[in-house]
């Protein structure tokens, strides 16, 4: 057996091979811990037509191509970012190629990972039914990254040890996170008896452009037995499959972007033609909240850099429970007045304004500003947003064009998403396919226009319709266009970050349907949701920081000038602890509830917007259930630690908020908001030796809440 190492300070991976064997990562070395990977797969795994499995099942693992790969080379080397490492392979029968990229950040213990697949086009085995005629080969599946569970040094492999950590997602009821013992998901099937491993798999599949509409490409293995957490993501905004198995010897977990079975890709694959996947990561720490600090930090390290990342800008938007899409100049100037009178820094139009039929959802696509709703022109509008010391923002849905949009006739056929000859719509939309100079012109020059025209220096971009399986147009299959157009998406929103250093976007697809790290590494914020029940918002801002860090979780709070005042501080401590997020009718409320959304800026901009950007989301009362009666948000900061506490239907209840980070520590708790008269106080009473702190919800009913801050 062969050997190599690679890493940095934070971690060190092991790679292990033979003549004999393909190349395997059989140790790994992070932060105190030492854990072996006695069980051995392959660095990728790769099925094309013509090859299959090595044992019959539909796994992402276990194939042929996988098992013939053999290590041919590996390089390093570094940049401003951190550690690169290629290892590079072949299968010599088929003639393939294939180029493993590894990424490790500087100080940060998580990895990326992806592949390049190349046809050289010289293959030993002429007759293979994997090659056609003319040497090209059809790519069905590829992995980006595939280990086994491992165990730390001194312990064996036991896949029963571990417990999944994963979310369903469905629009207005995003992060509702739980978890489940492997044992329940891999029932002991004796297959040892057998000679051969299982063929099931736990398996979750995206489909579409919503990359988390339903489910997320991001989850957990937790074992508090064996002392180690993986935490693994896939870093795509479109289609994508992971699944977590057992084999004999222990359980795996494999990542892939979209896969020809569940997403009909394919890629065919001319002699000196490459194929590269989506991005992955993972890392593997001691416990859950170990796995979080070490993916908080990495998404912060890969992000576009941004002065907006690091003190974030308090924003007013006027939709939600307040103009919903239909804007005008009367209407937007008392709110603009109200948002600048309450210390807020960003003010964005949303929906509509571009529209003069008064049905502004298929007229999307020429973004041009209305003349009825502006009769002087939205420079009116945009001028008084400027002048009060605000930065202006307008609503973009880039990605489509509406069926009854000018640009629906004027742009080319190739500048729209199509399959089996037909234009793709859905929901009285045509979608724009980014691989298109034409479709990118457009967008750019749209993006120009309103920066350079009127002053705009805020995008929130929406997304809310998903295309299915692609657009087959110029492409190996409508998977492959669907990747093709997402990739192009990326690029093109980094260009614009390029082009326009000082600019601020804002990732909203229909609310929280697209929180994959492909985006929100590429965008400064992003909307968690598009609830407008303010009972049940908590559940989601709470759960925000296990798709993004703190500071670029939007969640909204629309207080509404019918609720009471427990109820109105309630709403606004559903966005403290993120990007502060503000809509309603701030013009309509009366003198006292001005002054609370006041003191609500005031506490944030004092305590929260100069530490959350280096902070580290927990959860003092462990993850929140949709249902939960009371749910609890921390962040952790150098200097303090912040939580937020959400009582809904109270009764008096006393809950212990865990806060080991500070046991042993004395520790002055402070309520940060809502504070003043009219409000009851919590009493919060520490124990350091225990690093808790008991909280008691005075008696009385209703939904109430409390930002606290803890200082040692």
């Amino acid at each position: 057996m062969q050997t190599f190492m690679w890493g940095n300070e934070a971690l060190t991976l092991t790679f292990t091979w033979a003549d004999d064997q393909p190349v395997a990562i059989s140790a790994l070395h992070t932060a105190g811990l030492d854990v072996h990977f006695d069980h051995r797969l392959s660095l990728v795994e790769i099925l094309a037509t013509g090859t299959g499995h090595w044992l019959a099942n539909d796994r992402l693992a276990h194939t042929d191509i996988g098992r013939a790969l053999r290590y041919v080379s590996h390089a390093t080397s570094r940049d401003s970012r951190g550690e690169h490492l290629d290892v590079e392979l072949a299968d010599a029968a088929l003639g393939l190629t294939v180029t493993v990229h590894y990424e490790l950040p500087d100080n940060v213990p998580m990895f990326q990972v992806s592949a390049t697949v190349t046809n050289a086009g010289h293959p030993t085995a002429e007759d293979s039914p994997a090659l056609a005629a003319d040497g090209s080969i059809v790519l069905e599946s590829v992995t980006s990254f595939i280990s086994a569970f491992g165990a730390p040094a001194g312990k064996p492999a036991d896949c029963d040890a571990w417990r999944l950590i994963e979310c369903d997602n469905e629009w207005l009821g995003e992060g509702r996170w739980h978890a489940t013992p492997t044992s329940e998901l891999f029932p002991r099937l004796a297959q040892q008896m057998t000679g051969h491993n299982p063929r099931g798999a736990h398996s979750v599949v995206n489909t579409g452009t919503w990359s988390t509409g339903r489910y997320t490409p991001l989850a957990l293995l937790d074992s508090r037995e064996l002392g180690l957490t993986w935490l693994f993501q896939i870093e795509h905004n479109a289609a994508w499959r992971w699944e977590v198995g057992r084999d004999t010897e222990d359980g795996y977990l494999a990542l892939a972007g979209p896969t020809n079975v569940n997403h009909d890709w394919a890629k065919r694959l001319a002699p000196g033609e490459s194929f590269t996947t989506v991005p992955a990561s993972a890392t593997l720490a001691a416990d859950f909240d170990g796995a979080i600090a070490n993916v908080t930090a990495y998404r912060r390290a890969m992000r576009i850099a941004k002065a907006d990342n690091k003190l974030p800008r308090v924003i007013f938007n006027d939709y939600m429970n307040t103009i919903n899409g239909d804007p005008t100049t009367d209407k937007l100037l008392p709110l603009i007045q109200g948002a600048a009178e309450s210390g807020i820094q960003i003010f964005c139009i949303d929906a509509g304004w571009y529209d003069d039929t008064g049905d502004w959802w298929p007229s999307v696509g020429e973004w041009l500003p209305s003349k009825k709703r502006f009769p002087n022109g939205i420079t009116e509008v945009i001028d008084a947003i400027r002048n009060a010391g605000m930065i202006a923002g307008l609503w973009l849905e880039p990605e489509v064009i509406g069926v009854k949009s000018p640009m629906a006739k004027s742009l080319p056929e190739s500048a729209f998403f199509h399959r089996y000859g037909h234009r793709v719509v859905e929901q009285e939309r045509y979608l724009l396919d980014l691989r298109d100079p034409a479709a990118r012109k457009h967008l750019d020059d749209t993006v120009d226009r309103l920066i350079n025209d009127y002053g705009v220096g805020y995008f929130k971009f929406d997304y809310n319709v998903s295309p299915d399986a692609g657009t087959d147009l110029n492409a190996d299959s409508a998977g492959d266009g669907l990747l093709g157009h997402n990739r192009a998406y990326s690029a093109w929103v980094e260009g614009l970050h390029r082009r326009h250093p000082d600019l601020i976007i804002e990732n909203c697809s229909s609310g929280g349907m697209r929180m994959d790290f492909a985006q929100t590494s590429r965008f400064q914020v992003q909307s968690t949701s598009d609830q407008q029940d303010f009972r049940l918002y908590p559940a989601i801002a709470a759960a925000a920081p296990m798709l993004m860090t703190p500071e670029q979780a939007g969640n909204w709070a629309y207080p509404n000038a019918k609720d009471n005042p427990e109820e109105f501080a309630f709403n606004l401590n559903t966005t403290f602890l993120g990007r502060f997020f503000l809509s309603g009718y701030i013009n309509r409320m009366s003198d006292a509830q001005r002054a609370l959304i006041v003191q609500s800026v005031e506490a944030y901009k004092a305590h929260v917007q100069p530490v959350i950007g280096s902070s580290v989301p927990f959860w003092p009362l462990g993850l929140p259930g949709w249902n939960d009666k009371v749910l609890a948000l921390g962040l952790k900061a150098a200097d303090r630690t912040l939580v937020t506490v959400w009582a809904r239907k109270s009764d008096g209840e006393e809950m212990t908020l865990v806060l080991p980070h500070l046991k042993g520590k004395a520790v002055t708790p402070q309520t940060l908001f809502p504070v003043g008269s009219g409000f009851a106080d919590w009493p919060v009473r520490w124990d350091a030796e225990t690093g808790e702190a008991t909280v008691t919800v005075p008696d009385g009913g209703g939904y109430v809440s409390r930002t606290f801050e803890f200082r040692a």
